[in-house]
This record gives C-alpha cells, sequence and structure tokens, in this order.
C-alpha cells in the first residue's frame, strides 16, 4: 500500500508544459498586456480631451462681453441690435447653454472645428499652417534641453566636488528663468551685440537658434538636475563596480551603463517638459515673430475666436497624450531590466523542445 501510494503521488506530480510552450503562453499574455495599455491610453487620452474641450468651453463662457459682437468684429463694429440677433440665432448662441454645450462636444468629436471668427478662416486650416511650427520649435527644443542636460550631469560627476557645485547652481537659475526674460537677454547678446544670428526668425535655421535656446535651457535647467542626481545614485550600485572592475572607461562607464539608468527619470519627465515647451511657445513665438499657434491663441483668447481656442487647445492636449504614450514606450525600451527581461526570453526561445519522461510517454 505504501509503495503503492507512493507511486501514485509520483504519478501525480507531472511535469509542467515544456519551457517552448511556456514561452508561448509568456508571449500571449504579452500581447494581452500591450493591448490593455492600448486601450487605457486610448481611452485616458479621449478623457483628457474630452476635460480639455468642457475646460474651454466654460473658460470662453465666462470672460466678460457678448460672443457675438466678437463674430461682428468686436464692440467697435457698432452692429445693430438686428445684425446681433441675428448672428447670436445662427452660431446657436440664443440656445440653453447645455444644448450649446452638446451641440460644441458633438463637432468636435465629429472633427468639426469651425471657421475661426478672428481670422475668417477654417480652423483645420490655420492649424494645418501655424502647428507645424510650434510642434517643431518644442521637439527641437527637447533635443537640444536633453543634450544640455546630459553635458551637465556628465561634468558635474566627473570634474570634482567644484564642477558639482557650480553645475548646480547653473541649472537651478535655468530651471526658473522666465522665457520672456531670456529671450531678450539672447536678443541683446547674440544678436544686437555680437550679431551672429537675427533677432527675429526670417525662416532660415539661423532664425531658429534664439527661439530655440529659449525654450531649451529653462527645460535643460531641471532635466540636468534629474540625470545628475540619477548618475550619482548609479555609480553607487553594483553593476558599476563591475564595469570598473573589468577595466571599462569613465566615458565608458557613463555611456553605456550609467546614463541608461539615470535616463530613466527623465525620460517619464520628458512628457511634462513637452507640455511646458508648447505652452512657452506663446510667449517664445511673440518675442521672435514666430507663426505659430502661440500667437494665433493670444489672439483668438482675446477676441473670443471659441472655435479657434478650442481647436488648439485640443490639439495640444492630443500633442500631450500622444508624447506621453511615446515616452512611456522610450522608458521600457531603454529600461536595462526590461532589456534584460528580452534576452533572456529571446534565448529560451532558441532552446530545445524537451521531451516527456518514459512513464508519461508510456
Amino acid at each position: 500500500m505504501a509503495d503503492g501510494s507512493t507511486a501514485d503521488a509520483v504519478t501525480d506530480r507531472r511535469p509542467g508544459p515544456p519551457p517552448a510552450d511556456r514561452l508561448r503562453a509568456a508571449g500571449g499574455s504579452a500581447a494581452g498586456r500591450w493591448s490593455r495599455w492600448a486601450i487605457r491610453r486610448a481611452l485616458g487620452g479621449l478623457g483628457v480631451l474630452w476635460a480639455v474641450a468642457t475646460i474651454v468651453f466654460v473658460a470662453i463662457r465666462l470672460i466678460p462681453g457678448d460672443p457675438a459682437l466678437a463674430i461682428l468684429g468686436g464692440p467697435g463694429s457698432q452692429a445693430s441690435a438686428e445684425a446681433v440677433a441675428q448672428v447670436r440665432h445662427e452660431y446657436g448662441l440664443d440656445r440653453p447653454v447645455l444644448v450649446q454645450y452638446a451641440v460644441f462636444v458633438g463637432r468636435l468629436a465629429t472633427g468639426q472645428l469651425g471657421d475661426s471668427y478672428a481670422f475668417r478662416t477654417p480652423v483645420a486650416t490655420l492649424l494645418g499652417q501655424q502647428l507645424p511650427v510650434t510642434l517643431t520649435l518644442a521637439v527641437l527644443g527637447l533635443v537640444v534641453a536633453w543634450v544640455l542636460a546630459v553635458v551637465a550631469a556628465w561634468w558635474s560627476t566627473q570634474r570634482g566636488r567644484v564642477a558639482a557645485a557650480l553645475t548646480g547652481a547653473i541649472s537651478v537659475t535655468a530651471s526658473v528663468t522666465p522665457h520672456f526674460w531670456l529671450g531678450s537677454v539672447l536678443i541683446v547678446v547674440f544678436a544686437s551685440a555680437l550679431g551672429w544670428v537675427p533677432a527675429v526668425s526670417d525662416g532660415t535655421a539661423r532664425g531658429w537658434v534664439l527661439p530655440v535656446l529659449t525654450v531649451a535651457v529653462p527645460v535643460a535647467g531641471y532635466l540636468a538636475e534629474t540625470v545628475r542626481d540619477g548618475v550619482v545614485d548609479a555609480q553607487r550600485s553594483a553593476f558599476a563596480l563591475a564595469a570598473r572592475s573589468r577595466g571599462e572607461t569613465r566615458a565608458g562607464l557613463f555611456g553605456r551603463h550609467l546614463l541608461r539608468h539615470a535616463a530613466l527619470p527623465g525620460i517619464a519627465l520628458s512628457a511634462w517638459a513637452f507640455g511646458s515647451l508648447v505652452s512657452g511657445a506663446v510667449v517664445v513665438e511673440s518675442v521672435f515673430a514666430l507663426p505659430g499657434i502661440g500667437r494665433a491663441l493670444v489672439t483668438a483668447v482675446t477676441q473670443r475666436d471659441m472655435p479657434l481656442v478650442a481647436g488648439i487647445a485640443l490639439v495640444s492636449a492630443a500633442a500631450y497624450v500622444v508624447v506621453l504614450a511615446v515616452a512611456d514606450l522610450v522608458e521600457r525600451a531603454v529600461d536595462p531590466r526590461t532589456a534584460a527581461t528580452r534576452r533572456a526570453v529571446r534565448t529560451r526561445r532558441g532552446a530545445p523542445r524537451t521531451t516527456r519522461s518514459g512513464a508519461d510517454a508510456r
């Protein structure tokens, strides 16, 4: 009996699926995780866009004045009462607020942004003309900010305490510098005094130098602090000690190991930084006469141009949602732990399929 029960117990302990089968099961679950991630991102993005549209609708309604007068050219147009009443009826401004809100959200959901009151042009056309300028400014600013942050992190962690203290002071000062003040200083020094670059945008590459630096320097300030702290923490890690013991140079250790770990918090911060760059573009485009959505937004808010304000706000929010998703993907790709997992999966994928035991075969 004892032998039979022991044999039954041993027989019941059947081995699990072979490694290849477990790998296929893990791949399926990974695909499911990616699908759930994409669905969550899409639903979250739609929620953000709805919230932005609601805030824009309420904010425009809270601005003093009659929107019908703004459509007719403002209070200085001296429009008659009949003309104002006709415009209010034509644009649905005489309907209840909830009905106006429902119509407003419904049109946005179908991509109908309407016509700009101030520019007498379809909002989609204006965005197609001006959005590339703002996005170019924001993307170039983020790239330059990262370059400055990495250089500052290298200098502060490799050149001693004096360099670290000096770099830290410069980074903190840069992070709190207003865009309008920095842009004015750069114009006085590099355009007026030295004459190296034009003071306003002239459509050439030289005309982008000062605007890009103006939006990049404040962002580079807090990115440099974040990356530097990450490098300092990574220097104390076991993998850094192992790399030094293998004879890794200081530059190789920083570029291949330390920076990869230190960049993760900065990548997560880059999504917020992109939003800061877009908002800073409103000031920078006015200072350097760039034809972007920042200048158009100032005009639209002043003249209660709700279609244009809503279009700019929604496009900016959509860009922010996309950047958040891209930052998440980049963070997953750069994370050394994720890379190690992918290498382990590829290694197992090449392993031969194991056969069942002799008892199972029988």
